[in-house]
């Protein structure tokens, strides 16, 4: 295979504006490194493949313009398809790295763009938290503020959240959330809730599910958005490294056990199997609580996409949770059907 040839920084920022070029084709321009935290990425113009003077190199660095790559073509992507395809129901979409993956895959919003015309807001890295708690931006939250101003064109509402903050890493001292889910190892490998610590995971699934209900209110409370359709999604059953001795999982943009495998092994949880029975039990309990919301009393077209079983070989895992750009292929399916069905009912 012949190599990619080499281009100057104008030629980079060209091809990143346009949204006629797949992501697929700039990924050997790109590098993908961790920002701030281990589901944070920044995008960098790579130095193997583009040509940088000093000038260059201090101007992307001043205007982080790597960090607002993804979304860029995302919103240039999304003027293109609803100019070319004005008939395409319109999603706003809000959360974590199933939504926004840059570049390396394609996630679940990446599914669905050929589908859709989508004004993505999502991000990797974005807790719940963050997303739904503290001081909102003027004008309010973010994923509010644009529902407001495609009110009358929108049709769904799609949020992805939960995941950092059970699996990603604490902000303040970046160890892994997941390892105060957790109990030392007692001996038995038969035992899985004896190694989950219940106290620590109900405090957790009590925040997110007031994290959940806000977003709820807050899109109900909107003149017009009362029975827009909103969808939530769980996550697959993840297989934390190593998963045997064959595990392949190696990538560019992280440790290999960065999220999971480094929690497990530091409550000495080895055993490949109760690491992912452990797993599957909290996963469990993510879909409990959204199934909850769901079926409460008053609530009505809110939907949940259930992931579980989408990516059941550790082949279809690009790293410990997002999957390869093929594993992500049966999770934009079932986000399809699920829309079908909410957009036919609202």
């Amino acid at each position: 295979m012949q190599p990619n040839p080499m281009i100057n920084y104008e030629e980079f920022l060209r091809r990143m504006r346009n949204p006629d070029i797949a992501d697929v084709e700039l990924r050997d321009y790109v590098l993908i490194v961790p920002g701030r935290g281990g589901l944070d990425f920044d995008v960098r113009p790579n130095p193997a493949t583009v040509t940088m003077t000093a000038e260059d190199t201090e101007l992307e660095n001043a205007l982080a313009i790597g960090n607002g790559f993804a979304r860029l073509r995302r919103r240039l992507r999304f003027f293109r398809n609803v100019d070319r395809h004005p008939d395409r129901p319109v999603l706003v979409d809000e959360g974590d790295s199933w939504h926004q993956f840059p570049f390396l895959i394609e996630d679940v919003i990446d599914k669905l763009t050929p589908h859709y015309n989508i004004w993505s807001l999502s991000a990797a890295g974005a807790t719940l938290e963050e997303m739904t708690s503290g001081k909102p931006r003027r004008g309010g939250f973010e994923f509010l503020k644009e529902l407001r101003r495609k009110k009358p064109s929108v049709a769904a509402f799609l949020f992805s959240g939960a995941g950092n903050d059970i699996i990603g890493e604490h902000p303040g001292t970046k160890e892994p959330m997941l390892a105060d889910l957790l109990r030392d190892f007692n001996g038995n490998t038969n035992d899985i809730d004896g190694h989950i610590n219940a106290g620590e995971v109900n405090t957790r699934i009590a925040e997110l599910s007031l994290g959940y209900t806000r977003i709820l209110r807050l899109i109900r409370e909107e003149p017009g958005l009362e029975n827009l359709p909103i969808i939530f999604h769980g996550y697959d059953y993840p297989f934390p490294y190593p998963f045997g001795s064959d595990d392949p999982r190696s990538p560019s943009y992280a440790e290999n056990d960065q999220w999971l495998g480094r929690a497990f092994a530091a409550r000495d949880i080895d055993d490949r199997h109760l690491r992912r029975n452990i797993l599957i039990r909290l996963i469990d309990q993510l879909y409990q609580m959204l199934h909850s919301l769901r079926d409460a009393p008053g609530q009505k077209h809110v939907h949940v996409v259930d992931c579980r079983g989408a990516l059941p070989d550790v082949t279809d895992w690009n790293d410990e949770i997002h999957g390869t750009s093929e594993g992500f292929e049966e999770v934009g399916r079932r986000f399809a059907a699920v829309l079908g069905t909410a957009l036919s009912q609202s």
